[in-house]
């Protein structure tokens, strides 16, 4: 399909820089293809209402590691120049792919000196040497520590990678360290935070579980691909990063059990769908899985395991409006979205959410 079709004028004022407080009074748009009327405008408080008895969720219960490493690259005999990295895919236990600018300048072998004069790295530094380069910037950083040792140093030395809509207009500080984490996040390795699940609150939690609501956690360590723009003309053309993901038996034996005695799955953000979708048979039966997933989703898929979709507003021409399309309809997203924003809904990371029923067959 041709990538225009998802085009659309966002204005900057739609742009939330702060999340909702408290989180799980955001505003949400219900968007029932098919229904009448197809929108309606609740609040993620409503979340109860809007779902069933034996319904289940579906969170990514992925943690957001502050993957921004700045630094410097050093030559024998060169000039030293500034370096930034954005860590998304960890390959080893002392190697991560990252998109590093200025990409086009770095080499490999070049050493990257990060982290300089912070003491609670080895030596004040965290120092890693280019082991590969790929496309778009993308290289294969192979680091001179291992295991935890190199966690700790990019705990300690990293920043957390806010989207550039966001880091284009204010600099990250320590209010983002616990907003952009859900309050569910155990499984460190995200560079992006699974921003559907912000909305959640402890109190929200016990509404669903009171309404008979039940919860299941998948996992997928979401990249800096997620940010990268679709610069294909057409989607055939477009290349999908991989990301790793985890849905363990326990879940996909539950999950399975909800849909066998009628209940919907219901996949809080677009990263749980892709990693369903991803462990789904053709049947629909979802398997056990773990590994890197590439699947890009657009409007023709047949979905086989997620019966509705609760997720934030997306980015114009993005693979995750082509997603939503998908899911409920392009026309159907492309009103949603212009009611959107007439109306004052606030998007992105840090905006107001959608709760998408499946268009129907």
């Amino acid at each position: 399909m041709r990538v225009d079709l998802f085009d659309f004028h966002l204005p900057d004022e739609n742009i939330a820089l702060r999340p909702a407080n408290p989180r799980d009074s955001a505003k949400m748009l219900i968007v029932r293809p098919g229904h009448q009327p197809v929108l309606a405008d609740r609040s993620v408080r409503d979340l109860p209402d809007m779902l069933r008895p034996g319904d289940a969720l579906v969170f990514n219960d992925t943690r957001v590691i502050p993957a921004q490493l700045e630094g410097r690259r050093v030559r024998e005999g060169g000039a030293e120049l500034p370096v930034s990295a954005t860590l998304h895919m960890r390959v080893g236990p002392e190697r991560w792919k990252a998109f590093a600018r200025p990409g086009k300048r770095i080499k490999v072998g070049d050493r990257i000196l990060f982290g300089h004069g912070c003491d609670a790295c080895l030596l004040g530094t965290l120092n890693a040497t280019v082991e590969s380069k790929g496309e778009g910037g993308e290289i294969t950083l192979l680091f001179d520590l291992a295991g935890p040792a190199l966690d700790e140093a990019i705990m300690t030395v990293g920043h957390i990678p806010l989207p550039p809509y966001i880091a284009d207009k204010r600099p990250e500080d320590e209010r983002d360290r616990q907003d952009y984490q859900t309050i569910y996040a155990r499984e460190e390795g995200a560079v992006a935070a699974p921003t559907a699940g912000l909305h959640f609150t402890p109190e929200l939690f016990v509404a669903l579980e009171a309404a008979g609501v039940e919860r299941h956690f998948v996992t997928l360590h979401v990249g800096a691909g997620t940010f990268l723009p679709v610069k294909a003309e057409d989607t055939v053309e477009h290349k999908m990063h991989s990301e790793i993901g985890y849905v363990g038996p326990e879940t996909a034996d539950a999950l399975n059990a909800v849909r066998a005695r009628g209940g919907r799955i219901v996949s809080v953000g677009t990263t749980s769908l892709r990693l369903l979708e991803s462990a789904a048979a053709e049947d629909g039966k979802i398997q056990p899985w773990s590994g890197a997933t590439d699947i890009f989703i657009t409007p023709g898929y047949p979905f086989k395991a997620v019966d509705m979709l609760m997720t934030n507003f997306h980015l114009p021409k993005s693979t995750l409006f082509m997603l939503v399309s998908a899911f409920s309809g392009l026309e159907t997203m492309r009103s949603a979205y212009d009611h959107a924003i007439s109306t004052g809904y606030r998007f992105y990371s840090y905006g107001d959410s959608s709760l998408l029923f499946r268009k129907p067959e």
